[in-house]
């Protein structure tokens, strides 16, 4: 066998890829443990929301409960797991044990993450593709920053998983994954607009009933025992102040988006206590003009295979970014995977990298330096805050334009791309 035909067969093995992949976790969880030093993390998840999450699910040793004695800002799925984990570990609870399971939890959502860009890109190109890609993003930073420093491998997780099974004609299973991903937050959701766009009515339909109605069963027993703070928990997100858009920068917003003290969970009316000059564009403006902006290229697609539903999902993804009041750095776990799906090509990778850099240059790059001012960009930090938003910002908008310029593409036949 040439040396050329040894590498080229290491390479293809998509076990040993899985194997360095996890093993590779692992030992950064080993030997970067996370730690609480007088209230503030250190190791794997510094910088991150952990110790957040933390303080919310240790709440529960006064047998104060999610959803029932104090209102989330997420769907159950995560709150509900942060407080079992909790509860589970017993009276020797601490920091460090809490965190690293969360964090293997987290290494198994990437790890099937991983395996979903693969059998995605086998699907949509060919099987060395899909090798490729796997192997692009198991090196991909962003992702492994992310998954030690929030819960967005679930979203993602679930999301390409009903993108899978929508591709593969098992919609049922698509529809059910899509209802567990928007139980972790509503973003799977949006895998609607692909079945509205390419599939029959009566199967849009039925795919949406089922997911509405999985997740509408996941919430009656959280009305029942407290309405309530069920009710605030499910639009919490929507009276937000603006942060980190170009729609922050408009409004003076130049804070990240946390709610305010944990004490304010504790009482429905503390969603609305955070800090934050209200919107000069108001929300329904924004999505209005991302409405219509939406219907263009519903209109305008002509791309009908995998790869159109594909990219019409990632569009649609990035046209409610942007429209959002809002921007966090995770919600790049979403768009890395999604891109190198429809342009799996050098310039695809590079953008990647380059979103990459622009958003951990934003935070924790910048906002690190806001120690003295309570977290707020400021003075000599305005400037080069205000330039990493509109990059990104132009950058995403760079990423519909080529997005829509592959809707309006006549699908290759299967011959050619081989």
């Amino acid at each position: 066998m040439s040396e050329r035909l040894r590498l080229h067969t290491l390479l293809a093995d998509f076990r040993l890829l899985l194997i360095l992949f996890v093993s590779f976790r692992l030992m950064m969880l080993m030997v970067y443990q996370p730690l609480l030093v007088d209230g503030v993390e250190r190791g794997v998840g510094a910088g991150g929301d952990r110790v957040y999450h933390y303080n919310l699910a240790a709440l529960s040793d006064e047998g104060l409960l999610p959803f029932r004695d104090w209102w989330s800002e997420f769907p159950p799925v995560w709150f509900l797991t942060t407080t079992s984990v909790y509860q589970l570990l017993g009276q020797n609870v601490n920091y460090t044990g809490w965190s690293m399971a969360l964090g293997l939890l987290m290494i198994v959502s990437e790890a099937g993450v991983l395996l979903l860009v693969r059998k995605l890109g086998a699907h949509l190109y060919s099987e060395s593709t899909g090798i490729a890609l796997s192997w692009i993003y198991a090196i991909s930073f962003a992702p492994l920053v992310h998954m030690w420093w929030n819960f967005d491998s679930l979203v993602t997780l679930f999301l390409l998983l009903g993108l899978y099974w929508l591709l593969k004609k098992k919609e049922t299973r698509s529809a059910i994954a899509i209802a567990f991903g928007a139980l972790a937050k509503f973003i799977p959701a949006l895998l609607f607009a692909v079945l509205i766009r390419f599939y029959p009515p009566r199967h849009a339909a039925r795919y949406i009933a089922i997911a509405v109605g999985v997740f509408t069963l996941a919430y009656l027993p959280l009305f029942a025992q407290n309405a309530e703070m069920t009710a605030v928990s499910l639009t919490a997100q929507l009276g937000k102040p603006s942060y980190q858009t170009v729609w922050a920068l408009l409004d003076g917003n130049y804070t990240t988006g946390n709610f305010g003290a944990l004490e304010t969970h504790l009482y429905p009316d503390g969603v609305r206590e955070v800090a934050g000059n209200p919107a000069v564009v108001p929300s329904w403006l924004r999505l209005a003009v991302a409405a219509a902006i939406g219907l263009w290229v519903y209109i305008r697609t002509r791309r009908f295979d995998a790869i159109g539903q594909t990219a019409f999902l990632s569009i649609t993804l990035l046209i409610f970014y942007l429209q959002s009041q809002g921007w966090s750095p995770q919600w790049v776990t979403q768009i890395i995977p999604l891109t190198l799906l429809v342009f799996p090509t050098r310039n695809g990778v590079y953008f990647t990298i380059i979103l990459s850099l622009v958003t951990f240059a934003e935070y924790p790059f910048l906002f690190i330096r806001t120690g003295d001012t309570g977290g707020v960009i400021a003075g000599a930090l305005i400037m080069p805050f205000t330039v990493l938003v509109i990059v990104r910002t132009a950058l995403l908008l760079g990423l519909c334009v080529a997005l829509y310029r592959r809707l309006r593409q006549a699908p290759v036949p299967a011959a050619m791309q081989a």
